[in-house]
């Protein structure tokens, strides 16, 4: 060949890591290759790393399939070896078909018979078509080889205590190297810090919605971002929190530091779950407690939630007994923000539907509350949590029916045998299980040194309405009177304090300011 060739030198890479060579040893085969062949790269490269052949075409790949969209740019394409091409004979025959419409040379750097030269420069040349088919027929028997012995080998690795396969880690946790090679799970102190807040938020009566609001406002990353960082990797496009994302780790038994596979527990063959930890982020009696404030806090989507209204939930109409709804005058500029009798939204009739400015009750039950509650030392309860072994019989149990139910589908003996030990492994399990005693959470009074005045000074519209609605707060509102549109009547609104707590607890402060006045 007298006439040098515009060639595309082509790399690719499945899995990169820092301390792979494989690009540079493709890059100087594919150079030596050039070289013979009077090939000039110049500048052009297609690098496509961390792109698996077997999940994507030539023409999927970012960097190779944007050359071969510009087919008169150059004049052949030179890869290391076949299978950084192709891995299947679908893809090599759509190769081939591009490179026989366009004229092109194919080139492999290395092989089996050394260089291979594919020339399509030809159309009356068929053998470069025959060598084609009989190397990705190759090449695909052992794409299939090679995915048959990691699925092998993962579904071993499933079964290994405290061994992790290198995947990403659930968050919480961190992959570290074992001293005998492999990998296992520990702790990650960030991201262990961020789960210990979430759960002290849901113990303090916070929803989902509301963390989730307070991680992304305090900048907390997301935990495909926090993933990226600890990879020391930039994250291209972050990410924030939202409830789905949450609520799937918060309810995950990765937390109890079992293995999952497809959301359900890797089991021995005993019926034990298989740990992939020594340091679990929680024990199973905090796991199940969490549970059981994910529940407490789930929001019914048909209750509406005025989040801007002080007193909603609070505020209610004398004349039909009816909740109260702020109503912002938006569409009536200069006019305040009222609360009004909600009859007529819900389909029905008050006798005497009420309508009041929003100031002047929100500055009552203001001037109230803290006059009847203020002094009162704010105090929260802890629960300890106990043990009930009854949530992990429930889905031992429900794992047990699921299995069951593919009972007799089973055609060879090694199957049959396989699923009679994963049945008594499970049956195993729950026997041990129904063996255990529950143990009683027990809850404890913790103080804190801090009114419901002090509190209540720097809370925001929404914790200020949880103070109220703990509190048993009721206001009822009495229809108007003419004149009443100057102030407040007082004759009209009635704060009620319903809690037994509280009322007691109210009480008692007046019964001590009442021997305060006297003395």
């Amino acid at each position: 060949m007298t006439n040098q060739l515009r060639g595309v030198s082509c790399l690719r890479l499945s899995v990169l890591t820092d301390e792979t060579t494989s690009p540079e040893r493709q890059r100087a085969a594919n150079q030596g290759a050039a070289d013979a062949l009077a090939i000039d790269f110049a500048d052009r490269e297609a690098v496509d790393l961390g792109v698996s052949a077997s999940k994507t075409t030539p023409f999927e790949r970012p960097e190779l399939g944007a050359w071969l969209r510009r087919p008169e740019d150059f004049d052949a394409l030179v890869f290391w070896r076949f299978d950084r091409a192709v891995r299947s004979m679908d893809d090599i025959h759509e190769l081939a078909k591009w490179a026989r419409e366009h004229k092109k040379m194919v080139v492999f750097a290395e092989g089996p018979g050394g260089r291979l030269v594919l020339d399509f420069r030809n159309p009356l040349d068929p053998m470069a078509q025959l060598m084609v088919t009989l190397f990705a027929f190759a090449a695909q028997m052992e794409a299939q080889s090679i995915r048959e012995r990691v699925t092998s080998a993962q579904a071993a690795m499933r079964l290994m205590p405290l061994r992790w396969r290198g995947s990403r880690a659930p968050y919480g946790y961190k992959p570290e190297e074992l001293e005998g090679g492999g990998w296992t799970l520990v702790q990650d102190p960030d991201a262990v810090a961020v789960l210990e807040r979430v759960i002290k938020a849901l113990v303090t009566g916070q929803t989902v919605n509301a963390i989730v609001y307070a991680l992304n406002s305090d900048g907390i990353a997301s935990p495909a971002d926090h993933w990226e960082i600890l990879k020391g990797r930039e994250p291209k496009t972050p990410k924030k929190w939202n409830a789905v994302t949450l609520g799937r780790i918060l309810r995950s038994e990765t937390l109890i530091g079992w293995k999952l596979s497809e959301g359900k527990p890797v089991r021995d063959n005993q019926g034990q779950p298989v740990m992939a930890t020594r340091e679990p982020i929680l024990t199973r009696a905090e796991f199940d407690q969490v549970q059981t404030l994910l529940a407490e806090r789930s929001v019914n989507g048909s209750e509406r939630r005025d989040t801007n209204a002080l007193l909603f939930g609070i505020a209610y109409c004398d004349g039909c007994g009816g909740r109260m709804y702020l109503n912002r005058q938006e569409s009536r500029p200069g006019q305040r923000p009222t609360y009004r009798c909600g009859a007529s939204t819900r389909g029905e009739v008050c006798a005497a539907p009420t309508n009041i400015r929003a100031d002047w009750v929100d500055e009552y039950v203001t001037r109230e509350f803290l006059r009847i509650l203020g002094g009162l030392e704010i105090t929260h309860t802890r629960t300890i949590p106990g043990y009930d072994p009854q949530p992990e019989i429930d889905a031992t149990l429900a794992e047990y029916e699921a299995h069951m139910s593919q009972q007799g589908r089973q055609r060879s003996t090694a199957a049959r045998e396989a699923w009679q030990r994963h049945a008594d492994a499970l049956d195993a399990r729950l026997a041990e299980l129904e063996s255990r005693e529950a143990i009683a959470p027990r809850t404890e009074e913790v103080r804190t040194g801090r009114t419901y005045a002090e509190k209540w000074v720097k809370a925001d519209t929404a914790a200020r309405r949880k103070m109220l609605a703990e509190a048993g707060a009721r206001l009822t509102i009495k229809k108007g009177t003419a004149g009443g549109w100057r102030k407040l009547d007082e004759r009209r609104v009635s704060l009620e304090i319903r809690n037994p707590f509280f009322d007691a607890a109210a009480d008692a402060l007046m019964a001590v300011a009442a021997d305060a006045a006297l003395s």
